[in-house]
């Protein structure tokens, strides 16, 4: 399992990784805030997306957030790293996204 400290580096890499590429993309009309669950450390971040971008992301949960990850500790290092494919850890249930159909939409342009 991994600690609260890995999977707030892998949220802080995911963060590095969408700035370094948002000029690329272009500009994602999205603006959410995102929680992210980590049932097994029993603990949360919370953070926002705007622009293609992950900012502002701290400790503790966001239970108004617009988009909400929950996933393992594992789990979560392991999308991040991309050795778990998002779509498939989504459809098997391994990792739960609650969110407006058309921000999932948009958040496919990003991975």
């Amino acid at each position: 399992m991994a600690s609260v400290d890995d999977c707030r580096q892998a949220l802080h890499q995911l963060a590095a990784r969408l700035d370094a590429h948002a000029e690329t993309r272009g500009k994602l009309d999205l603006d959410r805030t995102l929680a992210c669950r980590v049932p097994d450390l029993e603990t949360a971040f919370h953070g926002r997306l705007t622009g293609g971008r992950l900012i502002d992301i701290a400790d503790g949960d966001d239970p108004k957030a617009k988009i909400a990850l929950t996933a393992a500790s594992d789990d979560l290092i392991a999308l991040v790293t991309g050795k778990l494919d998002v779509t498939r850890a989504i459809t098997s249930r391994q990792v739960q996204v609650k969110a407006n159909p058309f921000d999932l939409l948009k958040l496919r342009k990003l991975l």
